[in-house]
């Protein structure tokens, strides 16, 4: 399993990749292997301004619906359109094709509290 050492990472299981104030997130390796093979990713809130941990949008797959937690405070600004016809770049590719949202985030202060890749190892391993 991929944990890549130059993002930062939630305890929901998104990458979250800093340049700037912008933010590209998407989900983990573990995260795709976990939900199997993704048929559908559906994000509803473009230009809406969310919270932390609320809910941008869902990621369907054979298996089960998983909600997408926003890591950040900040505003959705764009969508990776090329999920609509290839979901499946999310299981092939996760931290490359597979990227989900890029957002502004507001809150610097919150980058601080995401995890390394070492201690995304640490949580997955306990």
């Amino acid at each position: 399993m991929k944990i890549p050492e130059d993002l930062k990472y939630s305890k929901d299981h998104e990458w979250i990749k800093i340049e700037g104030d912008t933010a590209t997130i998407g989900i983990t390796d573990f995260a795709q292997s976990e939900l199997g093979d993704i048929v559908y990713v559906e994000v509803e809130t473009i230009d809406e301004t969310l919270e932390q941990e609320e809910v941008f949008g869902t990621v369907e797959a054979v298996k089960t619906v998983s909600d997408l937690l926003l890591p950040l405070d900040g505003e959705i600004v764009e969508f990776n359109e090329s999920l609509e016809d290839e979901p499946e770049k999310v299981n092939e590719d996760p931290y490359g094709e597979g990227w989900m949202i890029k957002m502004k985030f507001s809150n610097k202060s919150q980058v601080e509290d995401l995890l390394s890749a070492e201690d995304y190892q640490k949580f997955l391993d306990s």
